[in-house]
């Protein structure tokens, strides 16, 4: 009887949910700003969150296996591993490749690793936090991604790995990149933090390279709040990035979980006595970057809707494109490769220099026109006082290993289409919620100010 109770309970609570959630809609914006991005929510996934409260399962659980899963599924990979954001996310994965498991293939202090500097900041930070030199390549401007032919320049027997993202959801020419890495044996680390859904010659971006990462803040294709998510194929590195994950441990039990290889009392390592319960045994020096189960709970209603989100997303950038392709003698617009699909986070705009205006200028008289704009996150990243203002070591292409703050305007030459997005580009807003009106008023104002 009492189980019949609190079953009937739970099934009133969620559907009282539901009804507070089409009354209320506590998520939906009321003001005239046209925002760069923002979250797609409803009633399923606030009935979702109260369920997971339901059960009082603090940590991950069974929303999250079944979003493991699921999202593995979704992308066609073996192996998916929710993490608290998607800067862990890009964190973990690098990590994960300096283990000593991975014996000669591992990334050591010192390893030289290729990224971009057009980026955002937490696709660079984790090659600096393990101790790593970063190798900045300039990127195309159009597709604003990598300089393919500039990659094998930049290459010494010093690079390990190859870590950039697709920008905005703009799919980099992972087949000739990833020729590169076979080619030098290098790691290819996928930071699709933008780009889910995105894909090349038909697979999903974040399932070509060895590891693919993915974020889950408010702003992207989907969203927990917090929360992203790292994928591979291989099982090996799977099990790495699960220690790397949970404190560095070498059990792979789930958090209240127990001896699920029947072995937990009864093996030897490092210098640990025999048999020291393999719960507290670590391989590596880990973090603790797990999710909760009501994020995986909120993910979990929000990947049933992805698909949605995705067409959405393309159909939008379409839908701009044709409004804005007559201004081209004034700005530049996105570029696709051939094989590329992108499902877009949001819509790139690089004014080519004139005499009637230019970006700040731009970007200003959209914001004063209540349409959000955005920076292509750092700009130029070497420009940023997070290196101008420290000693790192990096080098730039073909140069010598420098320190960040001895960077000289010659140095910044030779990333040139890096110094012009951070001073002519900028994005606005596609997210599924916005509608044609809205897509109308951006280009209605765009055009205004560029024809006046």
């Amino acid at each position: 009887m009492k189980k019949k109770v609190i079953k009937a309970l739970r099934k009133s609570v969620k559907v009282l949910s539901s009804f507070y959630y089409s009354l209320a809609k506590p998520d939906v914006r009321r003001d005239n700003y046209i925002a760069v991005s923002g979250k797609v929510l409803g009633k399923e996934e606030l009935k979702n969150m109260i369920d997971a409260s339901l059960d009082m399962w603090l940590t991950t659980g069974r929303f999250n296996d079944k979003f493991e899963s699921k999202f593995a599924k979704f992308l066609g990979t073996n192996h998916a591993l929710t993490v608290n954001s998607g800067s862990s996310a890009n964190l973990l994965a690098i990590s994960a490749l300096t283990s000593y498991k991975l014996s000669d293939r591992r990334l050591k202090q010192g390893d030289e690793v290729i990224t971009v500097a057009s980026g955002f900041p937490t696709t660079v930070a984790p090659i600096l936090q393990n101790g790593l030199v970063p190798v900045f390549v300039d990127v195309e401007i159009g597709t604003y991604n990598i300089q393919v032919d500039q990659i094998e320049e930049a290459i010494t027997s010093k690079t390990k790995s190859i870590f950039i993202a697709h920008t905005l959801g703009n799919v980099f020419d992972l087949e000739q990149v990833k020729k590169i890495c076979d080619k030098y044996n290098l790691w290819l680390i996928e930071d699709s933090c933008d780009a889910l859904g995105s894909k090349f010659d038909g697979k999903y971006t974040g399932t070509v390279g060895h590891i693919g990462t993915f974020s889950f803040y408010p702003a992207h294709h989907i969203t927990m709040g917090e929360g992203g998510a790292v994928c591979t194929n291989d099982s090996q590195l799977y099990k790495i990035l699960i220690s790397f994950r949970d404190w560095g441990r070498d059990c792979w039990c789930n958090p209240g979980r127990d001896n699920s290889c029947n072995n937990r009392f009864s093996m030897k390592f490092g210098n640990m006595p025999q048999g020291y319960d393999h719960k507290y045994i670590y391989s590596h020096l880990g973090y603790n970057l797990k999710i909760t189960d009501w994020q995986a709970a909120i993910g979990l209603a929000q990947l049933k809707k992805v698909d949605s989100f995705i067409k959405n997303r393309r159909e939008n950038f379409g839908y701009l494109y044709k409004k804005l392709e007559d201004l081209q003698e004034y700005i530049i617009l996105p570029k696709i490769l051939d094989k590329a699909d992108p499902s877009w986070f949001g819509f790139l705009i690089s004014v080519k220099p004139n005499n009637k205006f230019n970006k700040q200028e731009l970007v200003e008289y959209l914001e004063k026109n209540m349409i959000g704009t955005r920076q292509l996150f750092a700009g130029n990243i070497l420009r940023q006082p997070c290196f101008t203002e420290n000693d790192i070591n990096l080098r730039i292409r073909t140069s010598e290993i420098k320190k960040s703050n001895a960077l000289t305007q010659e140095d910044y030459k030779l990333l040139p289409n890096t110094d012009f997005i951070m001073n002519n580009s900028f994005w606005v807003g596609l997210y599924p919620a916005i509608s044609e009106k809205q897509l109308d008023k951006i280009s209605q104002i765009i055009y205004r100010k560029v024809l006046k």
